[in-house]
């Protein structure tokens, strides 16, 4: 069942993103040649938890870490540890953040240093991409209509969208009614209204779309090897235009 939140329930929601994107923030800043993905975990943590929330991923179906975090070929969901950043490395940042019983969720792609022209192009189609699946976030529209956005974008630009993970609902619980794929599908084509609650997240490959699970059972990268960006904000639907609910600044590495 999809949940449609009252005005307390957006205020929370919107407290929420608030501290998850700025935690998205100041994990962007840290990606830096020489820094441990741990480091930005610890960190991440500590910040959340200084704002009166707690990590939404932290021990969410067993995973060990209060981010995500997942370096050129590692699509998504990859374990923070002693790894460290690289000159060149493309580094994809996802957070949530559990506040007052509603959760927020964000990522972006970040780049440490110099990368070539096409790698950056993957970031930043990645990140239109959303944009271009927002213009869709209307009540009246449905959720293909945002998924046909997305694919649409990707591939005419060269790459290709993930299709084993999915967008969500979000609110009191991390994952909620509707999936909100970033392709088109077939079967129910649910309609949006006003106060639904969605991560919309384009996962983006620069070569094809198959994936495959590391043996840690949580670390997706790309079967082919090739990298992989992603993108993610929280968006309330409303009677105009579109609320994203995580705030943008310091979201994807640009100047």
């Amino acid at each position: 069942m999809i949940s449609l939140k009252t005005g307390r329930d957006i205020e929370l929601m919107r407290q929420a993103g608030m501290i998850t994107a700025a935690a998205r923030a100041l994990a962007g800043e840290m990606v830096k040649p020489g820094v441990s993905t741990k480091a930005i975990d610890r960190a991440v943590h500590d910040f959340i938890v200084e704002h009166g929330a707690t990590p939404s991923f932290l021990n969410y179906n067993g995973y060990p870490a209060s981010v995500c975090i997942s370096i050129n070929e590692q699509v998504i969901h990859g374990i923070p540890g002693s790894r460290r950043i690289k000159e060149g490395d493309i580094v994809s940042i996802d957070v949530g953040a559990f506040y007052k019983g509603y959760h927020g969720d964000c990522a972006a792609t970040f780049i440490a240093g110099y990368v070539d022209s096409e790698i950056r192009k993957l970031v930043e189609v990645t990140r239109q991409s959303f944009f271009e699946g927002l213009k869709f976030a209307r009540a009246g529209n449905r959720v293909p209509d945002i998924s046909h956005a997305i694919q649409s974008y990707v591939e005419k630009n060269g790459f290709s969208v993930v299709r084993q993970f999915v967008g969500h609902g979000i609110g009191q619980k991390l994952h909620e009614e509707p999936e909100v794929p970033n392709f088109v599908v077939p079967g129910p084509r649910v309609r949006l209204v006003p106060g639904m609650t969605l991560a919309i997240e384009p996962m983006v490959n620069m070569g094809g779309s198959s994936i495959r699970i590391l043996e840690d059972g949580w670390t997706v990268v790309t079967e082919d090897g090739k990298p992989s960006a992603h993108y993610e904000n929280t968006v309330l639907i409303t009677d105009g235009e579109p609320m994203i609910l995580t705030p943008l600044d310091g979201d994807g590495g640009f100047e």
